[in-house]
Parts: structure tokens; sequence; C-alpha cells
């Protein structure tokens, strides 16, 4: 049976299943980091990170593609550089606020990207993107001024995960470009190899030390490579290949939803119901962006890295 007759027969709902589940993987991220601060730094959680995940990357792109990964591009580095700096906002963002305040604000980046498109792509945002833009931002306001009902949140936590949504949408639109030479898991696994060196200096940077106390302190970036670097993006990747993209961005929202609720129940960190209000006001402003590039470029098949991924 050819791959073309072997995709035809699967289930409607397997596409969409994959994404659905790719996105429960990645809202993990906030919740094993949390976890991991007793034994590493934010900045060194996420180097082991993207260290554990590459040799398994790198295997998977022989079994897949039957070859080496072909030549990095420059946009690959570009969106790497990206990528780690805003891991490293975001890192240090939850060592100040609650995970559903940054999980939801950095998800912002998704809206960002339409003018990080206008600025470096000249594509001018649909209309309906600035609606988006307004629904979003106040819905990041409410989310913000509504404080934790605990006093857990911090506006200098919220405003850094701000910082790692814009960085976001940069890497967004430069990991889009890095796409036209390069397949999906080829880019992962660049997108990986640059993300180390840059993760590394973060840990200079923030003098904080590469190795834990001990190997149990590896527990957590190794559950992050595996759940979060290889299993999530690699789900969702699969899974939009049998997927419709307007489907997709709305499965994956499922991120931030269930980082929210296990943070509610593992660190008592509940939402306010302004701070609620504010989370769905952005899943919201993210739908309605999505749906504005759909019809700039219908006639385009979205990229994978169109879908915002920790």
């Amino acid at each position: 049976m050819s791959d073309k007759h072997a995709a035809a027969a699967l289930p409607v709902w397997f596409g969409p299943l994959l994404v659905f589940m790719g996105g429960v993987c990645i809202g993990l991220a906030p919740i094993g980091l949390r976890l991991g601060l007793d034994d590493l730094g934010p900045q060194a959680i996420a180097f082991w990170r993207y260290t554990f995940a590459l040799p398994i990357l790198f295997l998977l792109v022989i079994l897949v593609e039957r070859r080496l990964p072909a030549k990095p591009n420059k946009f690959v580095v570009i969106a790497a550089v990206c990528f780690a700096l805003d891991i490293g906002l975001w890192h240090w963002a939850l060592t100040f606020t609650t995970v559903a305040n940054s999980t939801f604000i950095v998800n912002l980046g998704n809206v960002c990207v339409g003018l990080t498109a206008w600025i470096f792509l000249k594509e001018r945002p649909t209309p309906i993107w600035f609606v988006a833009v307004l629904v979003a931002m106040l819905g990041a306001g409410a989310l913000t001024l509504g404080g934790g009902v605990d006093g857990k949140a911090d506006i200098r936590g919220d405003a850094l995960a701000l910082g790692a949504a814009l960085l976001v949408s940069c890497y967004i639109v430069a990991a889009k470009v890095a796409r036209r030479t390069l397949g999906g898991l080829e880019t992962i696994f660049w997108l990986t190899a640059f993300e180390i060196l840059v993760a590394g200096l973060l840990v200079l940077v923030f003098r904080e030390s590469f190795f834990p106390a001990d190997l149990s302190g590896f527990i957590v970036p190794l559950f992050l490579a595996l759940a979060v670097q290889v299993a999530g993006q690699g789900l969702i990747i699969t899974g939009l290949g049998h997927t419709p993209a307007a489907v997709a961005g709305v499965l994956v929202l499922v991120q931030p939803v269930v980082a929210a609720a296990i943070s509610w129940r593992l660190f008592d960190e509940p939402l306010a119901p302004l701070q609620a209000g504010g989370g769905f006001l952005i899943l919201i402003g993210i739908l309605i962006a999505q749906r504005g590039a759909g019809q700039s470029s219908s006639k385009q098949p979205k990229e994978p890295a169109n879908v915002f991924v920790d």
C-alpha cells in the first residue's frame, strides 16, 4: 500500500488526536520547570532539555528521512536564537509569576507574529488581525491586573513573559522561512542544536551551575526533553500532516489550559475570575489572528512552524 493510500486509510480523528496530544505534552513544560528549580537554575534546565533531546532527534532524522540532516540555513539559526531567548525569558518569568499568567501571556506570540511578518516580510496583516490584537491585549491586561488570589502573581514575571511572546513571533517567522529548504524533523533538529549554544551562554550570563548536586537533578530536564522537545513537537508536526490547519490551531491551544489546570492543583495557583476571563480573551484573540492568517494565505498550505510550541 502506498503512503498516499495509507494516509487515506487513517480515521479522520487520528491527525487531530495527535495534535491534541502534542498540545497536552507541551502544556507540561512549565510544570516540569517548576518541579526542577530545586536542583537546577531555569536556564540550566533549558540547556539540558535541548542537550538530552538532540541525539534522539538526530536518530529520528536518520530513521525517518534515511539520510543525514540537510545543511542548515541562516534562518534556522535566527529562529533558534529567538526560540532559545524566548525560553530563557519565559523560564525567568516563571520564577516571578504564576504558571497560568506566564503561559497565557507567552502565547500572545501567536498574535504578535502578524506584526513581525509585517516588519520583516512586508506581509501586511488583514484587518481582522488588528481586532485579534485588541482582544488579546485586553486579555493580557486583565490577566495581569487581576492579580493572583493568593498574591503569587508578579508584574515583573508578566513583563518578562510579554518579552518572550515578542521573541516567539520572531521565531515563528524565521522558522517559516527556514522550512522552505528544510523538512520538519530537520528543522527541529537544527533548532535544538543551535538552542544548546544559546542556552549555554545564558547559563553563564546568569551564573548558574551547569550540573545539579546529584544525578536525580537531571530527571526534570530529561522529562522535558522527551515529553516536550521530542514528543510534543513531534506529535504536532505529524498530526498537522493529517489535520486542517484551522483545526490544529484550535487544538494546540490546549497547552496553556493544561498548564493552568495542573498548576492550580499542584502549586496551589488558582485563577481569580478576572484572570480566568483574561486567559479566555487571549485564546479568543489567538483564534481570531489565526483565522485572519488563513484568509490572507488561503491558497498556501500552513507550515508546522506557524503553530507555536514551547
